[in-house]
């Protein structure tokens, strides 16, 4: 997960740097619609690897092969008609999104050139969870790592030396996803692979693909709602900083994006081995569980919050120091911003853990609050009473008020699960 953000990082990263602030603005402004795309996979990867680990923990391997099969297949399709769409709407998405001039180009030519790419990164977010299912997470691992080096070194290539500016991020970040989705297809398809799970010939199978979308909705949840919240934050900074308040909030959500994955990595990871341990009636191995993921959760809250503060000012320094008036406005933005690190990754962790034991219901209210209703509401309220500061403090107090929920819903649960 966190090689996975590195591509949006390091194409803002040369971006800003190279090609100017109006362009690192209109790579921000697309990015959603990207994450957007995405969250689809996250729902089928998260949602379709807990029941595939919990057939295998049931000994029906065979049937687990089924239900993995149909749901690549039919991700696949639909990546690729999304994709169309979105290549042939793409000016018109922009031009929604308030795009004008200069910045409407630069967001249409990476926008355009991203869609080429979705299906491959959609396949890519949904074989990570289907790495560690099949008992095989170093080759999540390892396909991450190969796939973030091609996205540095073309980076590098393409903006850096041959100055093609957003469109040579877009190309670079595109070849990092197409060997990250596409290599992992061909291990699986593979009839000889190393692995326990495998692609065979599909089956149609409605209801495993509705228990799918039901179980990932939470994952579904967080990251669509993400995108459309994104976008009301570009449009309050707009009106209450212009173009640099855009900028100043991509610098952050970079900074979010890794820390963010951290915990989402770990929840990926950790769901199917709690989906196996529910499958096989293991209830102290759930305990355990419950218990280290809890404790390592708020060491490493405490961990990336005092990172975020006594190292804001370098790392902003990387992406906006070449203008002092955005970096004041951004420095100031992520010291506020950055105490959700102590927030949100209980938060993260619930709405996985409640999808591992196959309660698409709880994750999906707890991810609905949290990236949706409750951020809405302080995007819209917050500024009103605290200003700019509002845009920065809202989604620390969404994961307040998310947090007070997820207590509530781990309690309340306690006996159903016997965790």
């Amino acid at each position: 997960m966190i090689c996975t953000s590195m591509y949006s990082i390091i194409d803002g990263l040369f971006i800003s740097n190279f090609a100017g602030k109006t362009a690192f603005a209109a790579v921000n402004l697309i990015l959603p619609v990207a994450m957007g795309v995405g969250a689809i996979g996250f729902m089928i990867g998260s949602g379709g690897s807990a029941i595939v680990a919990k057939t295998l923990g049931e000994g029906k391997e065979e049937k687990a092969n089924e239900y993995f099969s149909i749901l690549i297949f039919t991700a696949l399709i639909g990546a690729t008609i999304l994709s169309i769409f979105g290549f042939i709407f793409i000016r018109q998405i922009c031009i929604a999104l308030g795009a004008r001039g200069q910045l409407l180009e630069y967001a249409s030519t990476y926008g355009r050139i991203m869609f080429v790419s979705q299906p491959m990164f959609m396949m890519q977010t949904i074989f990570y969870n289907f790495f560690i299912t099949a008992e095989k997470p170093s080759y999540s691992l390892r396909m991450s790592l190969i796939s973030g080096v091609i996205n540095i070194v073309f980076d590098y290539l393409f903006i850096g030396v041959m100055h093609y500016g957003v469109a040579g991020a877009a190309v670079a970040t595109a070849m990092g996803e197409y060997v990250g989705g596409l290599v992992p297809l061909i291990y699986f398809a593979r009839k000889n692979n190393s692995s326990r799970l495998r692609l065979v010939k599909p089956v149609w199978r409605k209801d495993i693909l509705l228990k799918t979308c039901l179980n990932g909705s939470s994952e579904f949840m967080t990251n669509a709602s993400s995108s459309v919240v994104n976008m009301l934050y570009n449009t309050q900074l707009m009106r209450l900083a212009g173009a640099d308040g855009v900028a100043a909030y991509g610098v952050i959500m970079y900074a979010n994006f890794i820390f963010a994955a951290i915990y989402l990595g770990y929840s990926m990871g950790s769901a199917p081995i709690t989906s196996y341990n529910y499958g096989a009636g293991n209830h102290s191995e759930l305990k355990n569980m419950l218990k280290k993921s809890l404790s390592l959760i708020a060491v490493t809250g405490v961990c990336l919050t005092l990172i975020s503060e006594f190292f804001a000012h370098p790392l902003i320094n990387i992406f906006v120091g070449y203008d002092a008036d955005l970096f004041a406005m951004t420095l100031h933005g992520f010291r506020l911003y950055a105490f959700v690190f102590l927030i949100n990754g209980f938060n993260i962790w619930a709405s996985s853990f409640f999808t591992a034991l196959n309660n698409g219901v709880v994750s999906g209210m707890i991810a609905f609050l949290r990236t949706l209703l409750f951020q809405i509401g302080c995007i819209m309220l917050l500024p009103i009473l605290l200003g700019l500061n509002g845009i920065w403090m809202g989604v620390v107090v969404a994961e307040m008020l998310t947090l007070i929920v997820t207590i509530y819903f781990l309690r309340s649960r306690k006996k159903v699960y016997h965790y």
